[in-house]
C-alpha cells in the first residue's frame, strides 16, 4: 500500500516473516525497513532518505501513525508490525531453521549482552558475533567492521544504528556482505533485547499511545516527536487531493 510514497507491504507478522523467509532464498543482501511516522516525515522531508526507505526489499509498517494514515487515506493496513517484535519473530524463525544472526549496533556492550540474553532463552540460536554501532561508517574502520560480519558467515544481520543512517548504511554497503541475505533495520530492538530499555505498557500499545510513553520517559524526544502531527498534517492533505 502506498502512503506518500512509501511502499507498505500490507502484511500480517506472520506473513512478514513468510516475507522474510523468501527473502533468505535468494542470492545477494535484501534488505527490512521498518518506518514509523517519524521516519516517514524524514522521507517527505528529504528526497535522498526517501528514496532510500522506498527501494527496500521489505517496508514495514512500524507505528500507530503509519497506520493511522494508511486509514486517512483509505487504504487501510492490515496490522501494525513493529520493527521490535519483527525482530524478535525473526530471532525465533533463526533458531527453528538454524540460521544465524549478526547484531551490530547500540552502545558497547549492548549487542553482546542481547545476544547472551537470548541466547540464555532460545538454546539453539545461533549468534555468529556482535558490534557496537560506535565507529566510522567510511573507510577503514568501516571496512572491518564488515570483513568481521563476512567472516562470522552470519545469514541475518540486524543494524540497529538509529534513522536514517541505519538504512543509509545497509543500502550502501549490502554489496559488500558476501554471507548475509538478509539485512534488518531494527533502531533502537537491540536496546530492548539487552534489557537496557523498556517499550511501553500494552494499554499504551493498545490506545496508539506508544509515543506517548516513549516522551514520558524521555522528554528530550519532544522535538522528534513534532514530526508526527507534522506528517500526519501532511498524510491529510495528500487524501484531500485525491478526493
Amino acid at each position: 500500500i502506498n502512503i506518500c510514497g512509501i511502499p507498505f507491504d500490507n502484511v500480517t507478522m506472520s506473513e512478514a516473516i513468510t516475507l522474510a523467509e523468501n527473502e533468505l532464498q535468494k542470492k545477494g543482501a535484501s534488505v527490512v525497513v521498518t518506518p514509523n511516522a517519524e521516519i516517514a516525515e524524514m522521507c517527505v522531508e528529504d528526497e535522498s532518505i526517501h528514496q532510500t526507505i522506498a527501494s527496500a526489499e521489505m517496508v514495514l509498517p512500524d507505528g500507530a501513525g503509519i497506520i493511522t494514515a494508511a486509514e486517512i487515506l483509505g487504504t487501510p493496513l492490515k496490522e501494525k508490525v513493529a520493527g521490535v517484535e519483527f525482530g524478535m519473530e525473526l530471532i525465533r524463525h533463526a533458531e527453528k531453521h538454524g540460521y544465524s544472526l549478526f547484531f551490530l549496533g547500540g552502545k558497547p556492550s549492548v549487542a553482546e549482552t542481547a545476544a547472551e540474553r537470548l541466547k540464555a532463552t532460545y538454546k539453539n540460536l545461533k549468534i555468529a558475533g556482535t558490534h557496537d554501532g560506535y565507529f566510522t561508517k567510511t573507510g577503514t574502520e568501516n571496512d572491518a567492521v564488515i570483513e568481521e560480519i563476512n567472516v562470522s558467515n552470519a545469514d541475518i544481520l540486524f543494524v540497529c544504528l538509529g534513522a536514517p543512517m541505519q538504512e543509509i548504511w545497509s543500502m550502501k554497503n549490502r554489496e559488500s556482505l558476501t554471507s548475509v541475505r538478509l539485512i534488518a533495520c531494527l533502531g533502537g530492538s537491540l536496546d530492548i533485547y539487552a534489557g537496557t530499555a523498556k517499550r511501553a505498557p500494552k494499554i499504551f500499545i493498545k490506545l496508539r499511545l506508544e509515543w506517548l510513553y516513549r516522551l514520558l520517559r524521555e522528554p528530550k524526544r519532544l522535538g522528534r516527536m513534532m514530526k508526527i502531527p507534522k506528517y500526519l498534517r501532511y498524510v491529510k492533505k495528500a487524501a484531500k487531493r485525491k478526493e
